[in-house]
């Protein structure tokens, strides 16, 4: 067993002729036993990120650890539920639920996999091919866990489900990582469902990872300032606006906030959504060393 679930170098992936960049100097670290919200716009290399955790791509650069090991050799411990949740359309879900514990002998979980299907209402007998979106959703999950991975990787799992829908599947998901010690990485853009879900946050834009780290310790280490328009030195300003005379602003704190400023820790949507707004704001990585060093 590792203490690590997944460990990026200098990772980088570009793609055809041109060379493309997905991804370049990615450099973060993962502990074992996480739940990492993956968070950035379309186009900031989630999907490549979590395709060359799965072992489906293979870096241009750099070197991503999984497990502790390769992308490759672990990929018996690991369970990617892709975007578009391919599936064998002519099978039946019964079919899928079979195919899933002949691939997986001896880590098979059927009652987690047959109670995700029967949960949402779903007929065994029902061929993959006649299943709504957020049906398909639901066998991809349940083929997921039951393969009983050390690590989930999901790329908008949720996406083509209603809200209740998503409330009931993450309440789910959350409980058996949390019985079992599962690793889990999903990106998403509804920042709102992750907030109660994550403890470790994984925002990406343009390529690079932007923050990287425990959720708690982020937040700490920002600041958000309101009041009247006035000097931030010495404080590292992620983003400022001034409406009128009034100022709000993230900042990252380098000692006490000037007078006649107020000051509180910002809540997670506010932190990306900054970060997002202000593309050439300073990332910040939160290792463990580090944070054993600041305590």
């Amino acid at each position: 067993m590792t203490d690590t679930a997944i460990e990026a170098a200098g990772l980088g992936k570009t793609f055809g002729r041109r060379r493309k960049r997905a991804l370049h100097e990615c450099a973060f670290r993962l502990p074992a036993g996480s739940v990492c919200a993956l968070i950035g716009p379309n186009g900031a290399g989630k999907s490549t990120l979590l395709a060359l955790a799965a072992g489906l791509l293979r870096p241009t650069e750099g070197t991503v650890t999984v497990l502790g090991t390769t992308p490759a050799a672990a990929r018996e411990r690991v369970a990617y539920v892709a975007q578009d949740k391919p599936l064998h359309r002519q099978l039946t879900i019964a079919d899928t639920l079979r195919m899933g514990r002949d691939l997986n002998p001896g880590r098979w979980d059927a009652a987690v996999a047959e109670r995700l299907v029967t949960d949402g209402g779903l007929d065994p007998a029902a061929k993959v091919r006649t299943l709504s979106g957020g049906q398909r959703t639901r066998v991809a999950l349940a083929l997921a866990l039951g393969k009983r991975p050390e690590l989930l990787l999901l790329d908008e799992p949720m996406a083509d489900l209603d809200p209740l829908a998503r409330h009931e599947l993450m309440g789910a998901l959350m409980a058996d990582a949390a019985e079992h010690g599962t690793t889990v990485v999903m990106s998403s853009h509804v920042i709102a469902e992750l907030e109660g879900s994550c403890d470790h946050l994984l925002l990406v834009g343009g390529g690079r990872v932007r923050l990287a780290g425990p959720v708690d310790d982020l937040l700490a280490a920002h600041a958000l300032v309101t009041g009247p328009d006035g000097d931030l030195a010495p404080h590292t300003v992620v983003e400022s606006r001034v409406t009128g005379r009034q100022l709000t602003a993230l900042v990252r704190p380098a000692g006490p906030i000037g007078a006649g400023l107020r000051s509180g820790e910002p809540s997670l949507e506010e932190l990306v959504l900054a970060h997002l707004r202000s593309p050439d704001a300073p990332a910040l990585t939160l290792t463990d060393e580090r944070r054993e060093a600041a305590a």
